[in-house]
C-alpha cells in the first residue's frame, strides 16, 4: 500500500491500528503450504519519533503469546519460557523438518538470527509434527544440526503448543513484542523483507522502552562471513502440481491404480497403460502396505510413476534401500539431483525429505521411481 500522500493523523491510526502481515499459502489443515493464495501487508515501521521519543500504541486490541505448552523436548536450550523471554523481541516459528516450505524458509531465519540475537532478537523454532517419524528427537537434532540451527527448537510432539497459537500451518511465523504481545504473523514462505523490516521496527521500539541509544540494525558484524545461506527462489505461479500424499488418512486424491485404497490392507498394484497416465495421480506397481502416512513397499521391488508440473520434486521417505529415477526416459544423476550419486541411486537410509529432481525451469514432466529395499515407506510428493 503507497502511503506517500497520507497525512500524519492516518499514519498515526494505522500504527496505532494494525502491524500485522499475511502471505497466506493455503491448504487443508494438517498439511504443508504449497500455494500462494493472498497477501496482505501492513507495517508499522517508525515506532519512534525523530527524536527518540516512543510512540505510545493502543496495544489491547493485539494478543498476549502463550507460553510453550507441554513440550517434549528442547533442543540447543535447557527449558525456556515466554516469561523468561519478557524484554525480548521473540519470533516464534512452527515448522516441521521433513517439510519443504519450512526447510526453504531456515536460510533467512539463519541470518536473522545472525544480524539479531545480540540486539535484542530470540528465535524459538516450535518443532510440530506432521509424520510419526518427526517426533523422533534424534531425527529432529540430525535436521537441526544439517540446517545449521542454532536457536532453540522445541519440541511439540503433541500438538499442545501449536494448539495454543491456534495454528494450522507449516510453517508459520509469530512476532511478539518486548512486552510479550504478538505483533506480527504470517503463514507460509515469502515476504522476508517484509518480515525482516517488522524485526528492526520491534528492536528499536524495545531500545526505546529500555533506553537503548547507540542500538545498529545495519550493523551485521555479528554475521558468519565464512558462512552460507542457501536461499531457493520459488515461483508459486509456475508450480501447476499439488503437494500429493501416499497415506489413507492424508491423500486428497485416489491413486491412478484401479486397485486403490485400501486401508491397513496389502494390495498388489498394476500399473495401467503408460498412454493413460494422469497428471498429479500417483501411480504403484508391486506389492504395497496402506498405511495412515505412508505406502509401505513389501516385496524387494516396487515402482511408482508421476505426471508433473513444476521445477522440482521431492519425496518423502524412510526404510532402507534406494531410488532410480528417470524423468522423460532419462536417467536421473547428480547433477539434476541434490540426493543422487553419480550412477543415479537415491540412497534411503533415514526418514527425511529426499530431493529427486531439480530442473532449470518449470514445465511437464514425467518421472518413473523403481524403488528397491523391503520395507521402505513413501509419505509424500512435494513440489518446487
Amino acid at each position: 500500500m503507497n502511503r506517500d500522500n497520507i497525512s500524519a493523523v492516518v499514519m498515526a491510526i494505522a500504527v496505532v491500528s494494525v502491524i500485522v502481515g499475511f502471505a497466506v499459502y493455503f491448504n487443508t489443515q494438517g498439511s504443508n503450504i504449497a500455494s500462494k493464495s493472498n497477501e496482505f501487508l501492513s507495517i508499522a515501521t517508525k515506532q519512534t519519533t525523530d527524536d527518540g521519543k516512543i510512540i505510545n500504541l493502543d496495544k489491547s486490541q493485539f494478543k498476549q503469546a502463550n507460553d510453550f505448552t507441554n513440550i517434549a523436548q528442547y533442543i540447543n536450550t535447557k527449558p525456556i519460557s515466554i516469561d523468561q523471554l519478557k524484554d525480548k523481541v521473540v519470533l516464534v516459528d512452527f515448522w516441521t523438518y521433513s517439510c519443504i516450505n519450512c526447510i526453504r524458509t531456515i536460510p533467512h531465519l539463519n541470518e536473522w538470527y545472525d544480524k539479531y540475537s545480540d540486539k535484542g532478537l530470540v528465535i524459538i523454532g516450535i518443532h510440530t509434527p506432521e509424520f510419526e517419524f518427526e517426533k523422533n528427537t534424534d531425527n529432529v537434532k540430525s535436521a537441526v544440526q544439517k540446517l545449521g540451527i542454532k536457536y532453540p527448537v522445541l519440541q511439540d510432539n503433541d500438538k499442545k503448543t501449536w494448539s495454543a497459537y491456534q495454528n494450522m500451518y507449516w510453517p508459520r511465523k509469530y512476532l511478539i513484542d518486548d512486552e510479550g504481545y504478538i505483533r506480527y504473523d504470517h503463514i507460509g514462505e515469502g515476504a522476508y523483507k517484509e518480515t525482516e523490516k517488522v524485526i528492526q521496527s520491534l528492536l528499536t521500539e524495545r531500545a526505546a522502552h529500555l533506553g537503548i541509544t547507540n542500538i545498529n540494525l545495519n550493523d551485521s558484524q555479528n554475521v558468519d562471513n565464512d558462512s552460507s545461506y542457501e536461499y531457493q527462489d520459488v515461483n508459486f505461479s509456475k508450480i501447476q502440481s499439488p503437494e500429493l500424499y501416499f497415506g489413507y488418512e492424508f491423500a486428497r486424491t485416489p491413486l491412478g491404480n484401479s486397485e486403490g485404497l485400501k486401508p491397513d490392507q496389502t494390495v498388489i498394484y498394476n500399473l495401467p497403460d503408460k498412454n493413460g497416465i494422469k497428471p498429479n495421480v500417483i501411480y504403484l506397481e508391486g506389492k504395497w502396505k496402506n498405511n495412515s502416512d505412508n505406502m509401505e513397499l513389501q516385496g524387494n521391488n516396487g515402482s511408482i510413476i508421476l505426471k508433473y508440473n513444476s521445477k522440482s520434486v521431492n519425496i518423502v521417505a524412510g526404510g532402507n534401500g534406494n531410488l532410480t529415477v528417470t524423468q522423460d526416459m532419462n536417467l536421473i544423476k547428480n547433477d539434476l539431483s541434490k540426493d543422487s550419486s553419480s550412477n543415479g541411486k537415491i540412497v534411503i537410509d533415514n526418514q527425511r525429505l529426499y530431493n529427486l529432481v531439480t530442473n532449470k525451469e518449470y514445465g511437464e514432466h514425467t518421472i518413473e521411481i523403481d524403488v528397491k529395499g523391503k520395507g521402505i515407506q513413501i509419505y509424500t510428493f512435494t513440489f518446487g
